[in-house]
């Protein structure tokens, strides 16, 4: 082609065969695999395969794949498509939050706190959120129960906790709950703090706020007279919280409160 053409000769060209075979397929046959298509839309070649060969029409699955093919085409038969209200939810980009990124490490009180709600039934009717945060590295809480979570409320929690956390919060760990959406995300936008979303079904990523509920429920909730009155009720878990900070050492600190490691780890 060089010789012939010149360098024009070398562009790549199609490479289909100059013969190509022929289609073997009776009106009849192409038929058949219509209706079935059309009454099965969801069946494959391999399943009308086997309908066809009772009706007495013997083709092979690649055949019949092939028949599919050319009716599609010729939009003989409709593509299928799956009703949107059946389809699961498609999940939406979150505009601020992230995945805690591998080399993001706590190292000082506020690197990340983790944050997380926990259902509390005082009466069979009755039910309330509480909202723990703690701190990963000082294992300082800060707790508070509202009547229900939604991103108002645990935007207001958030104020709290950084009202009431004895250093700066720098990062906030949660799941992916609907109340860490919306106004929460925003604020968390607005005031610079780094927010990280857990992925799907993992909570022992979050364990340490995990543990916080099983502390909370077995020292406070197990000793306090059930209460449906939420003023009462955050009032004394604001006492207990500040026992739990600055009277309870913690195993985890070497048997120091969280006041007492904060303390001597910014002093150090």
């Amino acid at each position: 082609r060089v010789e012939r053409e010149g360098w024009k000769g070398l562009e790549q060209r199609s490479r289909r065969p100059k013969q190509v075979r022929k289609r073997l397929w009776s009106l009849e046959e192409i038929e058949a695999v219509r209706s079935y298509r059309l009454l099965y839309p969801c069946w494959g070649k391999e399943k009308i395969r086997v309908l066809l060969e009772v009706d007495g029409i013997r083709l092979s699955a690649s055949s019949i794949g092939r028949i599919i093919r050319y009716l599609k085409s010729r939009k003989a038969i409709p593509e299928l498509r799956y009703k949107g209200r059946w389809e699961g939810r498609r999940k939406q980009k979150r505009p601020y939050a992230i995945r805690k990124p591998r080399s993001y490490q706590a190292e000082r009180p506020g690197d990340i706190v983790q944050v997380d709600t926990l259902d509390i039934h005082p009466f069979p009717a009755i039910l309330f959120k509480h909202f723990t945060a703690r701190d990963m590295v000082s294992r300082w809480d800060v707790v508070e129960v509202y009547p229900r979570a939604s991103s108002r409320q645990a935007k207001h929690f958030l104020n709290q906790l950084i009202k009431r956390a004895p250093f700066p919060i720098r990062a906030i760990q949660v799941d992916g709950g609907s109340e860490y959406k919306a106004a929460f995300e925003q604020v968390c936008h607005d005031l610079g703090i780094s927010l990280f979303v857990l992925p799907p079904r993992a909570p022992k990523l979050n364990g340490c706020v995990e543990r916080a509920h099983r502390t909370h429920l077995d020292e406070f909730y197990a000793l306090y007279e059930p209460d449906s009155d939420l003023e009462r009720l955050n009032k004394a878990l604001r006492s207990w919280e500040w026992v739990y900070n600055n009277v309870r050492p913690h195993r985890a600190l070497d048997y120091l409160t969280p006041r007492q490691y904060i303390e001597r780890n910014t002093t150090a």
